[in-house]
C-alpha cells in the first residue's frame, strides 16, 4: 500500500512520520515544489528506523510526479499556511490554482487513487477538487472533522479532567471558526452523556473554545498547528488503507443528505478501502439543523469565489 503526501511542510512531513511508525503504508512519497526539502524530510524520518521499528519506506521527490505512481492515497497540504490574523476564507484565492494543478497531476500516475484534502479553506478546496477531476465522490474526502472533533474531546478531556481516550465527541458542519459545529448533546464519558458531568454553560465553553481551537494555535504558534493535523490525516489514512469502517467526520459532496446538495461539508462517514462508503444520518435537532444550515451558507459564499478557476 502507498502513500503520496503533497506538500512536505510540518503537516505533510508529520504524517509521513506518523505513517511511518504506525505502519499504516509501506511506503509513502513526499512531494513538494522547494529543491531538496521533500528529500530531507524523508531521509530524516527514515533515519528514525532503527529505534521506532518501523519499516516503511519513506522518500522524498522535487516535483517529480512519476515517483507518485501507483499510489493508493493522494494526500494534498500543499498551499501556504494561516498566518496570524488570517482567515481560511482568506486563503482562497492562493491555495485554490495549488491544489487543481496538484489533483490533475496525481492522478495522471494515480487514477485510482484516493484523495484526501487537508489544504485550506478545505470544504471549498475538497469542493474544488471534485468538481475539477470529475471523481466520484466517494474517492474526495477533506479532512477537517477528523481534527476538530479531536480537539473538541481535548476540550471536554480538559474540562472534565478525565481521559481524552475514554471521550466520545464529534464535530460537524464546515471547517472554520465560525461554521463548525461540536455536538455537545451527543458527546459522551464511556457511554454516559457528557450533560451528566458539566452544565450546559460549562459545554458552551468548551463548544466556543474547540471553534476556535485552530486560531488559538495559530497566535501561540505563529503558524498553522501541525501536529494533531498530520496525525488525524494518518487516522484517515488507516481507516480507508487497512478498510477499518470507522465513523469519522469528513468533508464530503452532499446529494441531498442533511438537506443539502452540491456542496461538501463536515457529516458523519464511513470511511474503508473505497473511501466515503456510507454518509451517516445522526438525527440533528431543530437547534442542530439550523446551525447546520447556516454553515453550508458560509461555505456555499466561499465555493462562489472558485469561479474563475473552474
Amino acid at each position: 500500500m502507498k502513500v503520496t503526501i503533497v506538500g512536505a511542510g510540518n503537516v505533510g512531513a508529520t504524517c509521513a512520520d506518523v505513517i511511518s511508525y504506525r505502519g499504516i503504508a509501506s511506503g509513502v512519497v513526499l512531494l513538494d515544489i522547494k529543491e531538496g526539502f521533500a528529500e530531507g524530510k524523508a531521509m530524516d524520518i527514515m533515519q528514525c528506523a532503527t529505534t521506532t521499528g518501523f519499516n516503511t519506506k519513506v522518500s522524498g521527490s522535487t516535483n517529480d510526479y512519476s515517483k507518485t505512481a501507483g499510489s493508493d492515497v493522494v494526500v494534498i497540504t500543499s498551499g501556504i499556511p494561516r498566518k496570524p490574523g488570517m482567515t481560511r476564507e482568506e486563503l482562497i484565492g492562493i491555495n485554490a490554482g495549488i491544489v487543481k494543478t496538484v489533483a490533475d497531476n496525481v492522478l495522471q500516475h494515480s487514477p485510482n487513487a484516493i484523495i484526501v484534502v487537508v489544504s485550506n479553506p478545505m470544504d471549498t478546496m475538497t469542493y474544488l477538487t471534485l468538481k475539477a477531476t470529475g471523481l466520484p465522490k466517494n474517492r474526495v474526502i477533506g479532512m477537517g472533522g477528523a481534527l476538530d472533533s479531536s480537539r473538541f474531546k481535548y476540550y471536554l478531556s480538559q474540562a472534565l479532567g478525565k481521559p481524552a481516550n475514554d471521550i466520545q465527541g464529534m464535530v460537524i458542519g464546515g471547517h472554520g471558526d465560525t461554521t463548525m459545529i461540536p455536538l455537545t448533546r451527543l458527546a459522551s464519558y464511556n457511554g454516559a452523556p457528557i450533560a451528566n458531568f458539566m452544565s450546559q454553560d460549562e459545554m458552551d465553553k468548551v463548544a466556543a473554545a474547540t471553534m476556535v481551537g485552530g486560531a488559538t494555535l495559530t497566535g501561540l504558534l505563529g503558524t498553522s498547528a501541525w501536529y494533531a493535523p498530520g496525525a488525524s490525516v494518518a487516522f484517515l489514512v488507516d481507516s480507508i488503507l487497512n478498510d477499518q469502517k470507522r465513523m469519522i467526520p469528513c468533508s464530503v459532496m452532499l446529494d441531498g443528505e442533511y438537506g443539502q446538495s452540491d456542496i461538501c461539508i463536515g457529516v458523519p462517514c464511513i470511511i474503508g478501502k473505497n473511501g466515503i462508503e456510507q454518509i451517516v444520518d445522526i438525527q440533528l435537532n431543530d437547534a442542530e439543523k439550523a446551525l447546520f444550515a447556516k454553515s453550508a451558507d458560509a461555505v456555499r459564499n466561499m465555493n462562489a469565489d472558485l469561479k474563475a478557476v473552474l
